[in-house]
């Protein structure tokens, strides 16, 4: 029975090290980090949700507004990108017009996309 105490105490104090290592002695540190430092799977996931959005709304100025987390590049280039992206790993066909759809929206638009605001 007491090997069975000495293991416990051991996984005990062995989480409480750890814990006290990874909250005192080296925490992690966060960092303020930009969108467009997602890696291009995840900026497209994030233009496609903004597509999305944009089919439901129909709000150009918003939706122009959402990509300009993504830089400084224009919303026609970063929407281009990504409709080149989805073709090429197999986006479902409905994701697809939805990107289309939101590319000739802003391209409908007038005035400068990056100079639309929410």
């Amino acid at each position: 029975m007491s090997r069975w105490i000495g293991f416990i105490i051991a996984i005990i104090v062995g989480i409480g090290l750890g814990l006290f290592y990874g909250w005192v002695i080296d925490p992690v540190d966060y960092t303020d980090t930009t969108p467009d430092s997602l890696r291009q799977d995840y900026r497209a996931d994030y233009v496609l949700m903004v597509a999305e959005a944009y089919q439901l709304e129909r709000d150009l100025a918003l939706a122009v507004g959402r990509l300009a987390f993504l830089g400084e590049r224009d919303a026609l280039t970063i929407i281009g990108e990504v409709i080149d992206f989805a073709r090429e790993v197999g986006y479902s066909q409905s994701d697809q017009a939805k990107l289309v759809l939101l590319y000739e929206g802003i391209a409908t638009l007038s005035v400068d996309p990056q100079g639309v605001t929410p």
